[in-house]
């Protein structure tokens, strides 16, 4: 409580949010869990500890992340890792050191990887990416089965897996499905061995399609994994847990008159007498201030009480009018986002409001926000 902005954190609503999303995937399937962007803005090191024995393997973005994880996980842990995103020419040595899996895209990267491991001794595991809608990496389907095979056939390299991308699976559910089949076709043209991992499905393609990808043996759940869904029209979506709850502080209670404005810009004016309190939180901590003006509220005392004018670096101002002195003076706790009593704020809300994504306001909470595990 010596935090002026902090964000709470449930373990166990993690694990049981994984729990979830195997029981969606058709049994036998492996998990990998999305912890990159500091685990959604949750986390690296406590998400991965905390979910360790409940998966088969971890998403990250980069190397330094992959070092994070081992770093918290121990180095055994390098063999469940996998690179989502391109290595720049230079990582390439380090992860094949470490024995992380990385995603390849191209014959060139295919081949520098290979390099590299060779130098060091070793054989490395890639994934190829194929292409098939996302747009922002992978190699094109044409071109799929040449790259696998060139794969198969360098000393340095192992195929760890085959691999694509959803762009819209939680808004265009036609488009998604001619992705599934394109995919599909292409397996059953390679004809893999079993031991290589195949992965498609984010959390809207497993929560949406699971039940159909029996082609997939691995799903890559991110955002549902932190009590998020995707899909607002699927079953397992009211089961998650948020695992997540952001709070601050009332650090003033003040008296304001008519004709009195608050806030840069002085987009509001009062046009009646109200109280208003200053919290310790602002765009500074990742509260976005595109939220300013939208009727977004934060929870007081069980209440929804409505933002005053801009969100600045450091502060919010709100509306607690309707509160008891009981409820609301400096220290009081306040709730940004999460449950208080019976009302709760969620990162879709907000997101909704701030004309952006769930993935935006979570991995957007600044370090300056101190984060408490329970």
């Amino acid at each position: 409580m010596h935090s002026r902005c902090w964000a709470e954190i449930n373990l166990e609503a993690l694990r049981h949010n994984a729990a979830l999303c195997r029981e969606a995937a058709p049994s036998g399937s492996a998990l990998m869990a999305i912890v990159k962007a500091g685990g959604y803005g949750h986390g690296l090191a406590a998400v991965s500890r905390a979910l360790d024995d409940r998966v088969d393997s971890f998403g990250v973005a980069n190397l330094a992340e992959a070092r994070e994880l081992v770093a918290a996980l121990g180095e055994t842990a390098a063999e469940r890792v996998l690179i989502l995103s391109p290595l720049l020419p230079e990582e390439r040595e380090e992860a094949a050191a470490n024995g992380f899996a990385v995603a390849i895209s191209n014959r060139e990267e295919a081949a520098e990887f290979d390099a590299a491991a060779r130098r060091l001794g070793k054989v490395a595991a890639v994934h190829v990416v194929v292409d098939t809608g996302m747009g922002r990496m992978g190699v094109a389907l044409d071109e799929a089965e040449n790259l696998v095979r060139q794969v198969q056939n360098l000393e340095g390299l192992t195929l760890g897996g085959l691999a694509s991308h959803f762009p819209s699976a939680d808004e265009d559910e036609a488009f998604s499905r001619q992705q599934m089949a394109r995919f599909g076709e292409l397996l059953a043209d390679l004809g893999l061995d079993s031991d290589v991992r195949v992965h498609l499905g984010n959390s809207a393609g497993l929560l949406r399609f699971g039940s159909e990808m029996g082609f997939t043996t691995e799903f890559r759940p991110g955002l549902a994994i932190y009590g998020v869904s995707p899909l607002s029209d699927c079953a397992v979506a009211g089961n998650l847990r948020p695992a997540m709850t952001w709070k601050t502080r009332v650090t003033l209670v003040r008296e304001v008159k008519p004709g009195d404005s608050i806030s840069y810009g002085r987009t509001f004016i009062a046009e009646r007498p109200l109280r208003a309190a200053t919290l310790a939180a602002g765009y500074g901590d990742g509260y976005p201030r595109s939220l300013s003006g939208r009727d977004t509220e934060v929870l007081i005392g069980g209440s929804r009480c409505p933002i005053l004018g801009r969100v600045t670096m450091d502060q919010i101002v709100v509306d607690v009018s309707g509160l008891g002195d009981e409820d609301v003076s400096p220290g009081a706790e306040v709730v940004l986002m999460g449950r208080q009593g019976a009302e709760s704020i969620g990162a879709s809300e907000l997101a909704e409001k701030a004309g952006t994504i769930p993935w935006e306001i979570l991995t957007g909470i600044t370090g300056r926000v101190a984060r408490v595990y329970c």
